[in-house]
């Protein structure tokens, strides 16, 4: 299954609320990412909010033109914009920048 990574800058202000808001992400939007093809799905924050990304999908953008297509993931994003930076207005999942792969460990290869 592809991997895809991406990054975003949360305000760094706002950093602890960000984690206590993943910390409870609603059933309902957890659903959604399910039903629409996230899978392994992961965020990482640096000390300095920048956050890291990591998912598995057959194909990520279906899978985000999927979710766009929920009204759990407009009210998520909605919610979720006030903490970033750099989205000149727009939704955090169409802000972020996908980052290339460029090693990859597959402890298959060696066996």
């Amino acid at each position: 299954m592809p991997r895809y990574c991406f990054c975003l800058q949360v305000k760094p202000d706002r950093m602890t609320a960000y984690a206590e808001r993943h910390r409870a992400v609603w059933p309902e939007m957890r659903q959604a990412l399910h039903d629409t093809g996230w899978r392994n799905y992961s965020l990482f924050l640096r000390g300095d909010g920048l956050l890291i990304g990591y998912v598995e999908a057959d194909d990520l953008e279906a899978a985000r033109a999927a979710m766009a297509k929920t009204d759990v993931n407009t009210r998520w994003q909605a919610e979720m914009a006030e903490f970033f930076t750099g989205l000149d207005g727009g939704p955090p999942d169409a802000g972020f920048q996908l980052l290339d792969e460029v090693f990859h460990l597959d402890v298959r290869e060696g066996q």
